[in-house]
């Protein structure tokens, strides 16, 4: 699929009826935000507390149903996140929005209790390569660690969802078969996980690749649970988004703004901007109940008072 092809006749796809504040819009997709966990932690120095909690308010302000707000790793680990606790206690949730933290562990998840939240992100990866490095474990320890915090998550009536990183290429193990992505969402699944995003992590997607996972995925995997999470690195980021709505997928990550830099291509383009995303979708006529200019409006805030972006 080459670059100059366009995407007129996106089909507009209905959704079952179902919690409108709380799942996708009708005839359209639904776009989950993560610039403030998946975007701020890759910052260069820490955002003050009360920035993030504007930053978080005002893109739920901007109609996204669901912004993933921090992460309750270790804050030696991620401290740019060290806040996470704070920055829950202190946002004004809106009804309807979701505010997932992601949780490595069941410290985390202790920590994720004491802030009162009340949706997670497990966070696994399709190459054991990917995952001793990202998290010092397999992916069969992913899921060794997963399995408590899944279980205490149902009793507490927490909504889970799930990743699966370098579901397209893996920096130490090269080219990824859709064989092994599906297996690992398959188990996210089993675990009690609501959705699973399967993530484009360095950026190498092109359509091609897309459509020949989605394929394969559509006889394993429940479609209408799948998100699609991609970078930027290569400028594929909105074709493959076209090629993913063209197979159904109807929920879609990004970050305002682009935060969050690809740790393995220094300098280059990240999280696909939610900005860019929302306006693409715009034009194939695809609802998603987001106001692009308020979600920029929230990112030149954010860049006015952070301290990350000097003139």
């Amino acid at each position: 699929m080459s670059r100059n092809l366009t995407y007129t006749s996106l089909p507009l796809v209905e959704q079952p009826d179902v919690d409108e504040r709380r799942e996708r819009p009708k005839r359209g997709v639904r776009v989950v935000e993560v610039g403030p966990r998946d975007g701020l932690q890759n910052e260069p120095g820490f955002v003050p507390t009360p920035v993030k909690i504007a930053f978080i308010e005002a893109l739920a302000a901007a109609g996204l149903l669901v912004v993933e707000a921090t992460s309750f790793v270790n804050p030696k680990a991620v401290p740019q996140l060290a806040d996470a606790g704070d920055v829950m206690r202190g946002v004004h949730r809106r009804s309807g929005v979701r505010y997932p933290v992601l949780v490595p562990n069941e410290r985390g998840f202790d920590r994720a209790l004491a802030a009162e939240v009340d949706a997670i992100a497990l966070f696994t990866a399709a190459t054991d390569a990917f995952a001793e490095a990202n998290v010092g474990t397999s992916i069969d320890g992913t899921f060794a660690r997963f399995a408590p915090i899944a279980d205490r998550a149902r009793d507490a009536g927490i909504w889970v969802r799930g990743y699966v990183s370098v579901a397209f290429g893996c920096p130490y193990s090269g080219a990824v078969q859709p064989s092994a992505v599906i297996a690992v969402a398959s188990r996210l699944f089993a675990l009690g996980c609501a959705e699973v995003s399967i993530a484009d992590t360095i950026g190498v997607a092109n359509p091609t690749d897309v459509a020949h996972l989605l394929r394969n995925a559509g006889t394993d995997l429940p479609l209408d649970r799948i998100a699609l999470h991609f970078h930027d690195t290569n400028s594929q980021a909105v074709f493959n988004v076209a090629t993913g709505l063209q197979s159904g997928i109807t929920s879609f990550d990004a970050a305002a703004g682009g935060l969050g830099g690809c740790p393995f291509a220094p300098g280059a383009p990240g999280n696909l901007a939610t900005e860019t995303l929302v306006r693409f979708l715009e034009g194939q006529g695809v609802e998603s109940g987001v106001d692009a200019a308020a979600v920029a409006a929230a990112v030149a805030t954010l860049h006015a008072t952070s301290g990350q972006y000097p003139e």
